[in-house]
């Protein structure tokens, strides 16, 4: 009977370990995605309170000068074709919203053609990541992170535009140059990369260009073995089949929003966010510690006020698995009430297939059996 019995466990456990190690990678990535969709660190401000603190002075008392330079960044990729840099009649017009009010702001538009000579004379050791992001818009969001960290000033995408000034004689985007960073916030818990600002050469870009030089995202166009590798890395969007999740947690909004979270851990811990080491002395304050501004965007009904920027025509890159993502944002408490349920199931079936299997190899005795031996 021993011997079965080790069979048994023996054949358990080659069956068990790699669905247990496929499990606890699942669950562990799984839980990663979840954090994301939680409430982030750093300082919220709406934007009325920005335009609340500018119009009565205290912003700029407080802040002294302005951190972030005057420039808006835009960029557009006609993928399709993209030596025609004829932009779309609406993003056009949207766009000159912002140009029209804001004159003494400097105003770049960055095509295929300018894009590709920015990084190859500025980062040429990222190109060919860049140029091996499976889906074209992965290019515009790294771009924006880089333009960013290099220049400095507001990024916005096309569909947003500009509100009119909020004081007489000043720039409609004047108010928001006196935060050294600042991320939008949609308020259904993933942050949002659509809109951002940044000084120069801020060290939160600067961990995120990092990440990307690395390859955080690409698809290698080495060797075999690594072209290999790299398809094995896609499994976990399904191959590209779930489109939005390989562009929000490969360079999109979702992996901002985790190095958004890490940064701000880093700091909590008085480690130096560049490296990683432990600093000594570090004191978590609001600005001494380096925390970083939330702008508040939300536009559900009811929600506050836009008092800088609007929204237009956009979503020109989702799938169709973009409508089950902004679910599971809205209801996150049954999502993950769902996903425990179903890991509860599956532990139940592998106790169940368990004992199922303890039990071959043995003879139920009967109970005259038993009388026989007696006897």
């Amino acid at each position: 009977m021993r011997p079965i019995f080790l069979r048994s466990v023996f054949r358990v456990a080659i069956i068990a370990t790699p669905i247990l190690l496929v499990l606890h990678y699942f669950i562990t990535h799984v839980l990663a995605l979840i954090h994301i969709f939680f409430q982030h660190p750093g300082i919220a401000i709406t934007q009325r309170e920005v335009a609340n603190a500018y119009l009565n002075g205290t912003l700029q008392e407080s802040r002294k000068a302005p951190q972030i330079p005057k420039i808006i960044h835009q960029i557009f990729h006609n993928w399709k074709d993209p030596a025609n840099e004829t932009l779309p009649s609406d993003w056009d017009q949207q766009r000159h919203t912002c140009i029209d009010i804001n004159p003494d702001w400097e105003y770049r538009l960055w095509t295929h053609k300018s894009s590709l000579a920015f990084l190859s004379t500025h980062y040429p050791t990222f190109l060919p990541a860049y140029l091996s992001y499976p889906h074209p818009v992965q290019r515009v969001d790294a771009l924006r992170y880089f333009l960013l960290y290099h220049y400095g000033g507001i990024y916005l995408d096309l569909d947003n535009g500009c509100l009119p000034s909020i004081k007489p004689g000043s720039d409609s985007l004047d108010a928001l140059t006196y935060f050294p960073l600042w991320i939008t916030d949609g308020g259904r818990g993933a942050l949002s990369n659509n809109i951002l600002a940044a000084r120069p050469n801020h060290p939160f870009w600067g961990r995120v260009v990092a990440e990307l030089i690395e390859g955080r995202g690409a698809l290698p166009l080495g060797s075999l073995t690594e072209r290999l590798a790299g398809f094995w890395k896609r499994w976990w969007c399904l191959w590209g089949v779930l489109r939005y999740v390989e562009i929000s947690w490969g360079v999109g909004q979702w992996f901002i929003g985790g190095a958004w979270d890490e940064y701000h851990r880093m700091l909590q811990l008085g480690q130096d966010v560049m490296t990683g080491k432990t600093v000594e002395g570090v004191v978590v304050d609001e600005e001494v510690s380096g925390r970083l501004y939330r702008l508040m965007m939300d536009n559900r009904p009811g929600m506050d006020e836009w008092v800088f920027f609007t929204q237009g025509r956009g979503g020109t890159w989702h799938g169709w698995d973009n409508w089950l993502f902004l679910e599971i944002g809205e209801h996150l408490w049954i999502f993950s009430m769902v996903l425990a349920s179903l890991v509860g199931l599956m532990g139940w079936l592998a106790r169940r297939y368990w004992r199922a299997q303890r039990g071959k190899g043995y003879r139920k005795v009967k109970s005259e059996d038993m009388e026989d031996r007696s006897e």
